[in-house]
Order: structure tokens, then C-alpha cells, then sequence
């Protein structure tokens, strides 16, 4: 059982990556998805979250309008498409599956060990 994001990577101010968050071991379509990211010294924080069957999505204010998540349950992936991209997006991204009917998820307030499972976390560099 595992989950695994990636497609991180080196980008200059302005541009885009996808990143993908994929489950093996476990049907992803039971959970609902949420992308973390924390900078070198900094805390962790939530950025956005998906429900199961992704109708429902949620962003914070500080990548609302140029970030976008979807999931393709078929391929039990899910994908953050970041757009725009700032140097104060420079992070490590984690995606984090847990309980697709808690409220606390749905507005990233859950605490960690709320979530069933965790990725291994990829790495975004933006240049200035």
C-alpha cells in the first residue's frame, strides 16, 4: 500500500508543472485527496483538497486561481496542475488521502494522523 507523488522539478517564475499523486495497494476513488507543501523552515501547510469523486475541491487563498486539482479515479491518480508559479512556491509537495465525508479535510484543518495515508513528498523549485 503506497502513495506516491511526483513530477516536481525546477521551473522559472511564471511557469507550470503537474504534479501527479498515485495509489497502489488501495482504490484512491474512496479518498479524498489533499496537497500539502512545506518550505525549508517552515511549517506545513495545506493548499488544496478533492473529494472522492471529485466534485468538491477546495484551495487556499495563496494559490486559488492559478492552481487546479482533478483526479482521474480510473487511474486511482490524482493531479495538482500549478500554474503561475511564484518563487514563494518553492516547497516540497505531499499529497495525503483520508476520509472523503470529514469536514476537517475538506477545509485542510485535519491533523496529520487524520489521513490514512501520506505520500513521499516532491520537490518544486521555482526561479526567480
Amino acid at each position: 500500500v503506497q502513495l506516491q507523488a511526483s513530477g516536481g522539478g525546477l521551473v522559472q517564475a511564471g511557469g507550470s508543472l503537474r504534479l501527479s499523486c498515485a495509489a497502489s495497494g488501495f482504490s484512491l476513488g474512496e479518498y479524498a485527496i489533499s496537497w500539502f507543501r512545506q518550505a525549508s523552515g517552515q511549517k506545513r501547510e495545506g493548499i488544496t483538497y478533492i473529494n472522492s469523486s471529485g466534485g468538491s475541491t477546495y484551495y487556499v487563498d495563496s494559490v486559488k486561481g492559478r492552481f487546479t486539482v482533478s483526479r482521474d479515479n480510473a487511474k486511482n491518480t490524482v493531479y495538482l496542475q500549478m500554474d503561475s508559479l511564484k518563487p514563494e512556491d518553492t516547497a516540497v509537495y505531499y499529497c495525503a488521502a483520508g476520509w472523503t465525508h470529514s469536514s476537517a479535510i475538506a477545509t485542510l484543518t485535519a491533523p496529520a494522523d487524520e489521513y490514512d495515508y501520506w505520500g513521499q513528498g516532491t520537490e518544486v523549485t521555482v526561479s526567480s
